[in-house]
């Protein structure tokens, strides 16, 4: 029967004006703390960047096949295989041993069960391919190796990047992957990307080196330039420390010299090592070295057994900023260049905005026009609902901070076409009801009854779509299928709730008239 119990109406009018509140809180500022949640425009309506990064792997793969040098070399020598000559060219590794050990080489690298080159079961191929010419060995990445490589790369460069461009306070930036190298960042409100851009063109890859004037140094030395590229220091291989032991960095100004600095601080790791070296370094020069420039030469004055430190050079509050950022967000596993930049103005934006708003309307005064001929006081009834769910669909949109797009408002405008639509099923099926039942309440009670399973069947199939599309879209296709399926729900939610309770509330009043619909 159409009834409702006391719990029932008071809950569905407290979720109403909550949905409401949140919808029009987008449009007013309240001053009140409930919700500092907003619907966020996307880049196709308010304007902003888009960026394109691809990665040169080229690094990642030339430092594994160092890695597996060292691990071929311990391996072998741990197995008391003789192998020599180990060089790396065109990213192969190369070697040479006796004629007697070549069967046992062959054998070590070509077993399934070996971390020494493992084997993938699924793809039926080792991750390393080895070729054998007499007493002559090469070994290479395999084509699925190349793949395991790149992947674990994209992943991990797409974690950092979203949490640089997070720490600039950018709003609801869209950071995806773009085939096996590339990453999209879209940035909406944002119209000078310089500042990202330097951020995410630099690796960050910080480590800590002793300035050494010894030629003969047993690490080896190298030339490195400062930051301002004229100065030039030679520096020890020998890698003190590097970014990996970074807890926190942050900027602040020394007010003893009266400059801006980088303050670090260290893991318990980090600070070992650190307090180590400088203890037993006093006096020498300890280069800080951020992408292959030396940022700054500090002398060791005293040993450093805290676990932080200070970075200085010249940096204005900017830029030190920017360097923490780096440091706390951690080092790149590989370079990434800018290959696409797309700056998209606010008149876009507005002009869709309006476009969307336009359509909306249209579509929204026509259905209220045919619903209020067709339907009279039944179809008043039909557009408060509509109303109410758009309330609520921006309500939920609202409460999870979502990003709205222009197939969003598609999504929004077809939500209205659906709602209308599980109206017309009930009503039509009412009608039918009148014509075989006397009893008016027991019509429009069977009338939502039976209407129920077409319209539940129609929502539940139009929800496993946006589902579908939501997981294996992307971009505005997502964003799309999200306003969709909220729609769906606060479709169903809004027909058998809202106005079945309008609508009972009305026949309860006038059971005794002739024609009620």
């Amino acid at each position: 029967m159409l009834y409702f119990s006391k719990i029932k109406i008071i809950t569905v009018i407290l979720i109403t004006i909550i949905f409401i509140y949140l919808s029009l809180s987008n449009l007013f500022k309240f001053d009140d703390n409930f919700l500092k949640n907003k619907i966020n425009l996307g880049l196709d309506l308010q304007g902003g960047s888009y960026l394109l990064l691809e990665i040169d792997n080229q690094p990642i793969i030339s430092q594994t096949l160092q890695n597996k040098l060292i691990d071929l070399k311990k391996f072998f020598n741990d197995k008391a295989i003789v192998a020599k000559n180990f060089t790396i060219e065109n990213n192969k590794i190369f070697f040479e041993s006796n004629p007697t050990f070549i069967d046992k080489i062959l054998e070590f690298l070509s077993d399934k069960d070996s971390d020494l080159n493992p084997y993938f079961e699924n793809f039926k191929t080792h991750q390393y391919i080895v070729d054998q010419n007499e007493n002559f060995f090469s070994i290479y990445l395999s084509d699925y190796g190349i793949v395991v490589l790149n992947t674990s790369s994209l992943d991990q460069a797409v974690e950092i990047v979203r949490r640089r461009v997070d720490e600039t306070g950018t709003n609801e930036p869209n950071i995806l992957k773009r085939g096996n190298n590339r990453i999209l960042v879209e940035l909406p409100g944002l119209d000078n990307p310089a500042r990202i851009k330097s951020l995410l063109g630099k690796t960050a890859n910080l480590t800590f080196q002793f300035v050494s004037s010894n030629k003969n140094d047993g690490f080896g030395t190298e030339k490195l330039k400062f930051d301002n590229n004229i100065d030039e220091a030679t520096v020890s291989k020998r890698i003190i420390l590097n970014g990996d032991n970074l807890v926190d960095a942050k900027p602040r100004m020394d007010t003893q010299n009266n400059e801006t600095i980088v303050s670090f601080t260290l893991d318990r790791v980090g600070a070992k090592k650190f307090a180590r070296a400088t203890t037993e370094n006093v006096g020498k020069q300890l280069a800080i070295i951020l992408d292959g420039k030396i940022i700054s030469a500090p002398s060791i004055r005293e040993p450093i057994v805290g676990g932080s430190g200070q970075i200085s050079g010249n940096f204005t509050f900017q830029s030190a900023t920017d360097l923490a950022l780096l440091l706390r967000s951690g080092a790149l596993p590989a370079p990434m260049n800018i290959i696409e930049e797309r700056t998209v103005g606010p008149d876009l934006g507005k002009d869709s905005i309006k476009a969307g708003i336009l359509s909306l309307i249209v579509g929204f005064s026509l259905v209220v026009i045919f619903m209020i001929y067709k339907y009279r006081i039944f179809g008043l009834i039909a557009n408060f609902t509509l109303i109410t769910n758009l309330s609520l669909l921006i309500g939920v949109l609202t409460l999870f901070g979502a990003t709205l797009t222009l197939p969003g408002i598609a999504g929004i405008i077809l939500t209205v076409g659906m709602a209308v639509d599980a109206n017309v099923l009930i009503f039509e099926r009412i009608k039918e009801e009148i014509k075989k039942e006397n009893n008016k309440i027991i019509a429009f009670d069977s009338g939502y009854i039976k209407s129920k399973t077409a319209i539940i069947d129609a929502n539940i199939t139009t929800l496993i779509a946006a589902v579908i599309l939501f997981f294996m879209g992307s971009g505005p296709v997502k964003g799309f299928s999200v306003t969709l399926g909220v729609g769906i729900l606060t479709t169903l939610f809004s027909v058998y709730f809202i106005a079945r309770l309008l609508t009972s509330i009305y026949i309860k009043s006038n059971k005794d008239k002739e024609k009620l619909i």
